[in-house]
């Protein structure tokens, strides 16, 4: 009896240890501890971009089932970004991310005057000049939380880490917790292995977009309720 007891004990740390290290190496970025967020110095600062978290090392944080990734990128966006060595159309993501067009959640301000106008029209909430903000529907609150979870962890990406500095802010002025939520950077300076490209170049020199590879939440404000 004592050898089979012993047997079973072995057995079961055996079995343990090995799904240790299948977790480990065939998931390892689930097991990669995530830094305290910490604001770049400098211009990237200013944007809120995250010191350790970024254009950079996203790539390590990839696919963890604690955490949303959000692209805060309009598909056709009417900025004009190329005046800052952007691109106005959804050129491209990294894999994992969903698309969230942070001008449908609230009105942006506070663009580099080069860029111009960009959407105009209905948003899920309004900012004030003082920094607050206001639910233009009923449903408002509802679907931020379901777009970005409090639970979870929040990664944010959008073109160069203006929008998502944005939102960060916003979410934090309505309740989120700072500490659960990145700002990764911008899309335009990503070099990493989990680039899905979205802008195609024609034998004739056109380009077209393809928008279908896109995973992107649309907000029918039709369907909502003003307030």
């Amino acid at each position: 009896m004592k050898k089979l007891l012993w047997g079973l004990g072995i057995s079961s740390l055996m079995l343990v240890v090995l799904a240790f290290l299948l977790g480990r190496y065939a998931f390892p970025n689930l097991m990669l501890p995530l830094p305290v967020p910490e604001v770049s110095e400098g211009q990237r600062g200013e944007l809120g971009i995250d010191k350790n978290i970024n254009e950079a090392t996203v790539d390590a944080y990839l696919g963890r089932s604690d955490a949303v990734y959000r692209d805060l990128r309009m598909l056709e966006d009417p900025g004009n970004y190329e005046a800052i060595g952007g691109d106005s159309k959804l050129s491209g993501f990294v894999r994992g991310f969903e698309v969230v067009p942070l001008p449908y959640l609230v009105n942006v301000s506070g663009l580099p005057e080069a860029v111009g106008s960009t959407y105009t029209g209905p948003t899920l909430f309004h900012q004030h000049s003082d920094g607050s903000f206001t639910a233009n529907y009923e449903e408002s609150m509802a679907i931020l939380e379901g777009l970005f979870p409090k639970d979870k962890v929040i990664f944010l990406m959008c073109g160069g880490g203006g929008y998502s500095g944005m939102l960060k802010n916003m979410l934090v002025a309505l309740g989120w917790d700072a500490s659960k939520i990145y700002n990764t950077g911008g899309y335009w300076y990503y070099d990493g292995e989990n680039n899905v490209s979205v802008k195609r170049e024609l034998a004739d020199g056109s380009v077209e977009y393809d928008f279908w590879k896109v995973p992107v939440h649309q907000i029918n404000f039709g369907e909502l309720t003003e307030k």
